[in-house]
């Protein structure tokens, strides 16, 4: 085994680094690096050095998938990561062009594939060149040794309509809406036609931009107080948002607060809004809210 593929021997200290820790050992050997930026920061003109696109909005979604950023299977998530270059004993960190709204997405999905050794920079690429660390332009380059990585999906990590529907009346579980409070309640328009205004009635509205804070993570002792204030003696949580991206980031939250059970519904609000689905909306404004000083 060359230095290419040797594993990485140090492990992320948890599920988010800052731009000091992955900048100390950037370039290392099985330390790998992806840009998970969708839309219009999608294909950036500079990136952190050796990163990879995380395609979220292409090779990484379903093929064929009527709903968009669906989560692709075990068969299809092993070729594009190992395409990327990822071994089973690397470590990986992945960031976003916007901050924190897209990169908690690319770490939950290699968790839900068995891939553990995975962080979320904080304040993503904005934070990264607010800090003065180096940056490349231009197309990323060649590609790279194809890689080992297997995935093994994790049941759980990832639920559907039905699951969220007994949730949002089990007593022991609680769902976070991460849209805009506007569009929880129905106020504003949804960004993709044809969907339905409001919310699943019985969620929780937690906007993704409110555990957050100046582009980075709020501390854990202030996610921890949000999360008890919100869904105290709940053992089960599931997050949504329009398309299951920025959901990832409360359960993001969720994690670093301590609150283990937690899931992402992959369709979200694309799905449970389509007037097809017949789901029940509510577009009452007397939604149980989170922390207003946010």
């Amino acid at each position: 085994m060359d230095d290419a593929t040797a594993p990485y021997e140090e492990a992320p200290p948890g599920p988010l680094v800052g731009p000091d820790w992955l900048a100390a050992r950037l370039g290392r050997p099985g330390l790998r690096v992806f840009d998970a930026s969708v839309g219009a920061h999608r294909g950036a003109p500079v990136r952190i050095p050796g990163a990879r696109p995380f395609d979220l909005d292409g090779a990484l979604s379903a093929p064929g998938a009527p709903l968009p950023h669906t989560m692709p299977d075990a068969a299809r998530f092993t070729e594009e990561m190992r395409a990327l270059g990822l071994h089973d004993g690397d470590t990986a960190v992945v960031y976003d062009a916007a901050g924190l709204y897209s990169a908690a997405r690319g770490w939950w999905m290699l968790r839900a594939m068995g891939f553990d050794r995975v962080a979320v920079l904080d304040g993503g690429l904005p934070g990264w060149t607010a800090a003065g660390l180096p940056v490349e332009e231009g197309a990323p380059g060649g590609p790279p040794e194809r890689g080992d990585f297997t995935a093994v999906e994790r049941p759980g990590l990832f639920v559907d309509a039905d699951e969220v529907a007994a949730a949002l009346t089990d007593p022991s579980a609680a769902v976070f809406d991460a849209r805009s409070r506007e569009r929880f309640r129905g106020t504003a328009p949804e960004p993709r036609p044809g969907l339905r205004g409001g919310h699943m009635p019985g969620a929780v509205s937690l906007p993704f931009t409110e555990v957050q804070h100046g582009g980075r993570m709020r501390p854990a002792a202030e996610l921890r107080a949000l999360f008890d204030a919100l869904a105290p003696d709940r053992s089960r949580l599931l997050f949504s948002c329009g398309s299951g991206v920025t959901a990832c980031v409360p359960a993001l939250a969720a994690e670093l607060a301590g609150r283990g059970g937690t899931a992402v519904y992959d369709g979200s609000w694309s799905e449970w809004g389509l007037p097809s689905e017949d789901r029940p909306v509510a577009t009452d404004d007397g939604e149980r809210a989170g922390d207003p000083s946010a």
